[in-house]
């Protein structure tokens, strides 16, 4: 469960006279997420979700990321809002965190999507990408490739301890990585995080993306690469084609990848693996026992690194140039 910091009824009162956010009915955490700190709010308004950001998350990010869903709503993405307070600012403080509203997304997300609702995935990944340009401040990729050696250098240590020969793997693939990452394609404010575990659904239809603690600015492709990874693999390791060509359909409804965007997803969709790979292998042996955060496997993010190690072809995705 993401809770890791936890409030007082009180002080909870006492921070929700600071917005024009109604009383406090009742609240309760939120599982979902690794994080922070999330709660859902019932007011005599609205409800609300309110979330606390840890330690892992730079204060000075913040106003990167709530005004980055300012811009997105603005320009008719779905997604949650950030309440103002009465100074007009969007960060308070609550429980020695900083702190913010956000408004509540109506919906669900699904845990077994099927190849139409991946379609809607890749459309509404298209359209965030395509409503985040013009939005000013920037934000580095911590989490790209730049930033991958480092993050293994904390697990290198202790990786056999999850599959033997990691050491080896891994090290291989990231001086592949290092040689064969893309330049100059297009970039832009990306999601970085689009499982779906962040797509809201009521019924079939996309209701809104949550979730923007990832948001950075990268490569456009990237994205796309990580939710084919995310959204595109069945429970047995499988890459599902029929899943892969709606997303990328969908895509590309809005925004056409160009040839050399479509000629790197193999090597994109590794480094996505890989990055997703690291951060849970890094969270598996150091997160301790008994914490309430369910640890996430890495190994399957393993897997679905050598199955895109096989790819030849764009078009073993669902794609072609």
């Amino acid at each position: 469960m993401a809770v890791y910091t936890d409030i007082a009824e009180d002080d909870l009162k006492w921070f929700l006279t600071e917005y024009d956010a109604g009383t406090l009915l009742s609240y309760k955490g939120i599982a979902e997420g690794v994080e922070n700190s999330n709660f859902l709010l019932h007011t005599s308004k609205d409800p609300l979700i309110l979330t606390l950001y840890e330690k892992r998350v730079e204060k000075s990010d913040l106003p990167f990321f709530l005004g980055l869903m300012q811009h997105l709503s603005a320009r008719g993405l779905s997604c949650p809002l950030p309440l103002p307070r009465r100074d007009g600012s969007l960060l308070g403080s609550l429980s020695g965190r900083p702190a913010a509203l956000i408004s509540f997304l109506e919906g669900m997300w699904l845990r077994k999507p099927e190849a139409k609702h991946c379609r809607e995935v890749g459309r509404a990944l298209a359209e965030m990408h395509v409503a985040g340009d013009g939005f000013e401040l920037k934000r580095a990729n911590a989490l790209s490739i730049d930033g991958w050696r480092g993050l293994w250098e904390k697990s290198e240590a202790r990786a056999g301890e999850v599959e033997p020969g990691l050491q080896s793997e891994i090290r291989n693939e990231l001086d592949f990585l290092s040689a064969a990452w893309p330049n100059g394609l297009p970039a832009g404010v990306i999601h970085a995080d689009l499982f779906p575990d962040n797509v809201f659904f009521l019924g079939d239809e996309l209701s809104g993306l949550i979730d923007f603690y990832f948001a950075c600015n990268d490569l456009l492709a990237y994205d796309v690469s990580i939710c084919l990874n995310a959204w595109c693999f069945e429970k047995d390791g499988a890459y599902n084609i029929t899943k892969g060509t709606a997303m990328l359909a969908g895509y590309q409804s809005v925004r056409p990848l160009s040839d050399v965007e479509i000629s790197a997803l193999p090597v994109l969709s590794r480094g996505s693996a890989l990055r997703f790979f690291l951060t849970r292998l890094y969270d598996w042996l150091t997160t301790p026992e008994g914490a309430m955060v369910t640890k996430k496997d890495p190994l399957e993010y393993l897997r679905k690194l050598r199955f895109h190690r096989q790819i030849k072809t764009p078009a073993e995705y669902g794609l072609s140039l």
